[in-house]
């Protein structure tokens, strides 16, 4: 039999210069909505459109540099830095819902905490428990192997984990951003092989202890009886379809989308798709959606032709990263599901998510960088010669 062909990594190369065009688009995109959609909110400086517009640049600016100097880097060296990444995390998911520090380092924003401030930069600690969560997941699902497969020895571990950093995440609180961590976590587990008796049961139990928390939350019950109900002509899902609606095919132009005048809160961040969809039609939605995808079929790409374990759970969770939260908040805005406020991914206004996001894709990036290189394949051959 002839020796098997070794793919070149000018044959991967295209992969990843796509998924860094996408991205590219999808940022340039966002800062241009984002401008639009808050030309009308007021400051005590004026007109918000262009300072939204200017830290949105800015954040794409820091997170640009961040993915490039990450998709230069050896991703497999992020294995040993998993656990000082999650503890660090944890300590700062602890600030906003320790007494005390919580004052003086939280800021509280319509009655939540979810921003901290280190003095040279306001963070939002529950983005980064998404990269977190993902990097630590791979590094644990390629210690155990086939060990995953295990619900004591296998599962437990990581269910207790990812049970405490959604714990302090609810905390906040962010139900919808905890139960996100979760689903990354799941997709990662999922991928290395887990059961999926074990997710139906753990899906089962999540679904319950979920209902438990909207009961005792008002707001969140307001919520979910808005959606179970119908919504009525005053609410923020029923405008927000009514956006969708009016841009037609081709949408009523930038800037001009209507619902941003008091009609739905933060259109240039829970609600942007909406504004897409009033302000760039039809024609934008498809446009948005088709760059998603587009993300998602590379991004797999690149983690089903990673070449060891780690790189491919890693391309796999922070491909979900965008994928899954691109979707949900597609769904809120469509009346699919109760409003959550999680935020599109690249287009969003928010400088913490625009920069945790580009740092993923840096990371991805790197995965798909170091497909068919010569001392990977090296140390590929080593293992298995090992095994």
């Amino acid at each position: 039999m002839s020796a098997p062909l070794v793919r070149h990594p000018g044959e991967y190369r295209w992969e990843t210069r796509l998924l860094a065009v996408v991205t590219a688009t999808l940022v340039a995109f966002g800062i241009t909505t984002v401008y639009g959609a808050s030309s009308l909110v007021r400051t005590q400086g004026g007109y918000a459109g262009g300072a939204f517009a200017l830290s949105q640049l800015s954040g794409a600016l820091i997170g640009g540099i961040l993915m490039l100097t990450l998709s230069r880097m050896d991703y497999r060296l992020l294995r040993p830095l998993a656990w000082p990444i999650l503890l660090a995390t944890l300590l700062l998911l602890l600030i906003p819902v320790t007494p005390g520090i919580k004052n003086l380092l939280a800021r509280e924003v319509n009655g939540a905490r979810r921003w901290v401030n280190l003095g040279v930069v306001s963070i939002q600690p529950s983005e980064i428990a998404k990269l977190a969560i993902v990097i630590w997941c791979a590094m644990l699902a390629t210690k155990k192997g086939e060990g995953v497969r295990e619900f004591k020895k296998g599962l437990v571990p990581f269910l207790v984990v990812i049970g405490l950093v959604c714990v302090l995440i609810i905390g906040q609180p962010n139900m919808s951003m905890s139960v996100l961590v979760a689903l990354l976590g799941g997709i990662v587990l999922f991928s290395a092989g887990a059961k999926i008796g074990h997710f139906l049961l753990l899906g089962f139990a999540g679904v319950i202890v979920g209902l438990q928390a909207i009961k005792f939350a008002g707001y969140r019950a307001a919520r979910l009886d808005t959606f179970l109900n119908g919504a009525d002509g005053t609410s923020q899902i029923h405008q927000s379809l009514v956006g969708i609606g009016s841009g037609g095919i081709f949408g009523g132009g930038l800037g001009q989308g209507q619902q941003k005048l008091g009609y739905v809160s933060y259109a240039y961040s829970d609600f942007i798709f909406s504004t897409i969809g009033e302000e760039w039609g039809l024609i934008g939605i498809c446009l948005i959606v088709f760059l998603y995808g587009l993300f998602c079929w590379v991004g797999f790409r690149i983690a089903r032709s990673a070449e060891d374990p780690f790189g491919q759970y890693l391309a796999t969770g922070l491909t979900a990263a965008v994928g899954v939260t691109a979707v949900l908040h597609m769904f809120v805005t469509l009346e699919l599901m109760p409003t959550t406020g999680l935020t599109l991914p690249f287009i969003s206004y928010g400088r913490s998510s625009l920069v945790v996001s580009l740092v993923g894709v840096g990371l991805l990036l790197s995965v798909g960088r170091m497909r068919g290189k010569p001392e990977k394949r090296a140390s590929a051959a080593a293992r298995r010669a090992e095994a």
